[in-house]
């Protein structure tokens, strides 16, 4: 090609590239004043500040849309899966071995406390009795003897003395032969319902066997654990919500009853237990329950969700004051469905951007659509 033809050929290209970074460069306009080469309005900045709504806000404003910041509570709240036993529970046993008799309940009875629930065979302890009522009758006669005796110096104090001694000791003989037979019968403990027999009458028991099991259902106790963090936030009385998993339609009011004195070094819970009034016996023991705790928390301010913004240095939101845009950086705290709670220094009422962040620059103008600025939902 020849010299000339390369020498037209560049300077079209550098033509080309010199009318596109004019039509498409936002700073062209100010450069090419500088140097005193024409005042035209650049396209490319008409185009943008009319896309913006910035008229007459010269072309470092731009329009967004803000909402102002408000104050939440964050409620801590505890969800845990706990078991429920009954009020009290005892395993009845009689108090020595021998043949059982007779079985006077059956699988849900409802006992009294005292109330006699089985007997064993007590021929034995009967005879004992009847044995040691003879002594005490001699006994009592012998005393009385010698008091007449006594009384005209026919006998001494030493013989009254042995005869009253004699009489005691007929008494405790008397009384330990009525409590031997009294245990022949075995006895309810506490009020409750009489769960399955294990026996029958007729089997050999022994005082390690269970003669049946007796649940006080008045109440429900339910043992949950809680994480380490909940600790100082429990205490006794404090209400719960209980709902039977196998029966999620049905929820329970209860307190807290008791709380151990030590956090479980391998799983990092405290025991927790909570007391469940069931009047129409409808909870069992070994039920299985979800527990609800809320907990009122601090307050922080909570912004809508797209007012947050991510950067190398972590979470951050832009602020506007007197028409200025300013970068404030936020620790999230909680986030919920209506706003995001964070920890940042500013206060209800302040104008947060949330939409068209991305081009708002620190320090740069910016203007709030329709001058207004809707308030964030304050439920946390």
């Amino acid at each position: 090609m020849a010299a000339w033809k390369q020498i037209l050929f560049s300077i079209a290209i550098l033509a080309a590239i010199a009318v596109g970074g004019y039509m498409f460069m936002p700073a062209s306009t100010d450069t090419l004043a500088r140097l005193g080469i024409g005042t035209a309005e650049n396209p490319a900045t008409r185009t943008g500040s009319i896309a913006t709504g910035e008229q007459g806000e010269g072309p470092r404003s731009v329009s967004v849309v803000a909402a102002t910041a408000t104050t939440a509570t964050i409620n801590d709240r505890l969800n845990a899966i706990g078991t429920g036993r009954a009020k009290a529970t005892v395993a009845v046993t009689p108090y020595g071995s021998g043949r059982l008799t007779e079985l006077l309940v059956v699988s849900g009875s409802r006992v009294e406390a005292g109330q006699v629930i089985a007997r064993l065979d007590s021929a034995t302890e009967e005879i004992a009795v009847e044995r040691a009522k003879v002594v005490h009758e001699d006994a009592v006669a012998k005393v009385a003897r010698i008091r007449q005796l006594r009384s005209s110096n026919a006998a001494t104090q030493v013989q009254l003395t042995d005869a009253e001694l004699a009489l005691r000791n007929a008494e405790l003989s008397l009384h330990d032969a009525e409590v031997a037979l009294d245990r022949r019968s075995v006895t309810s403990p506490i009020s409750g319902v009489v769960g399955i027999l294990p026996i029958e009458a007729g089997n050999y028991v022994t005082s390690q066997t269970s003669i049946a099991t007796i649940d006080d259902r008045s109440s429900i106790l339910v043992d949950f654990h809680v994480p380490e963090r909940f600790a100082s936030m429990i205490e006794i009385g404090a209400p719960i919500r209980a709902t039977p998993l196998a029966n999620p339609d049905r929820e329970y009011a209860g307190t807290v009853s008791a709380i151990d004195n030590r956090i479980d070094e391998k799983s990092r819970t405290l025991w927790v237990q909570a007391t469940i009034a069931n009047p129409s016996d409808s909870l069992r023991a070994g039920m299985s329950f979800q527990i609800n705790m809320s907990f009122p928390g601090e307050s922080y301010p909570a912004v809508s969700p797209l007012a947050v913004q991510w950067g190398s240095e972590g979470a951050f939101i832009w602020t506007v004051d007197d028409g200025k845009a300013k970068r404030v950086p936020v620790r999230i705290v909680q986030r919920n469905t209506e706003n995001v709670l964070i920890d940042a220094p500013i206060a209800a009422g302040t104008v947060v951007v949330i939409e068209g962040v991305q081009s708002v620059r620190d320090g740069g103008g910016v203007r709030i659509a329709g001058d207004t600025a809707r308030s964030v939902d304050a439920d946390g």
